[in-house]
């Protein structure tokens, strides 16, 4: 693999926020710098407890492409992400990907994500679409990401097959397009709020398959809040598409010529 290939793509950022993956941490960066040495990474560290952020800051000091962002409150994936998002663009980087720290994302498959933003915007790393696979989760598990996704499918309208997924490469423009500072959703509705002010914008969203792989070490953050959360918002985004669909179709009516008889 000629890993210079993707110059043509500017800089790029792997995004890892962290909130205690001591155990984690550093096999994931070493497989990122394996992967694709040419980009660079940026933990974003929540004040783990567990010491995360002492052995970001380590890896840090022994590597120029590391970098480390200490935030000292825990405030969710979502604003970590838009924090480290803002640390990006505030650098020059032209492309910015997220990708969780526990290894359920291959690095090895990054490569994947940033052939396919050559012809996109914005690529997600899709476990439903042909060629994708979980492995080591629940039927349990593989029932609510499949259903939150069809949910906000028919909810939204959003068009595609995996829309919670974490595992993505935007190109610098979107983030600089969608209004980072009025998100307020965490977890899957992060997710899936950006996917849908990417393509609500305009841009190019395109799916690729990837293998997800369950967490060896450490506790999932999955939480009956995320997916309370996640049915909230979507449920109250859809009401506001269909609502604004309406008015559309109102006005149009309105602002068409009346029949004039002879």
């Amino acid at each position: 693999m000629d890993y210079t290939t993707f110059a043509d793509l500017g800089k790029v950022l792997v995004i890892i926020p962290t909130y205690n993956e001591s155990e984690n941490l550093e096999p994931i960066v070493a497989r990122v710098r394996a992967a694709v040495p040419a980009a660079d990474i940026l933990v974003a560290d929540d004040g783990s407890p567990d010491g995360t952020g002492e052995i970001a800051d380590k890896l840090s000091a022994a590597d120029p492409a590391v970098q480390v962002l200490h935030r000292t409150v825990k405030e969710g994936l979502g604003a970590a992400y838009i924090a480290g998002f803002d640390w990006g663009l505030q650098r020059d980087y032209q492309v910015l990907v997220e990708m969780d720290a526990d290894g359920s994302h291959q690095p090895e498959q990054l490569t994947r994500l940033l052939e396919a933003l050559r012809s996109a915007d914005l690529v997600l790393g899709s476990r439903w679409v042909p060629g994708g696979t979980v492995v080591n989760w629940p039927v349990s598990r593989k029932l609510l990401s499949k259903g939150g996704t069809t949910y906000a499918r028919l909810a939204i309208g959003i068009p595609l097959r995996d829309a919670t997924g974490g595992y993505r490469a935007f190109r610098r423009q979107v983030l600089e397009t969608i209004g980072l500072a009025d998100v307020a959703s965490q977890g899957y509705c992060f997710q899936v709020d950006l996917a849908w002010r990417a393509l609500r914008a305009g841009f190019r969203v395109v799916e690729v398959p990837i293998t997800f792989v369950e967490r060896e070490y450490g506790t999932s953050k999955m939480s009956r809040s995320i997916v309370t959360e996640a049915l909230w918002r979507v449920t109250v985004w859809g009401v506001q598409h269909r609502l604004g669909a309406v008015r559309r179709a109102v006005r149009g009516r309105s602002a068409q010529p009346a029949e004039t008889g002879e």
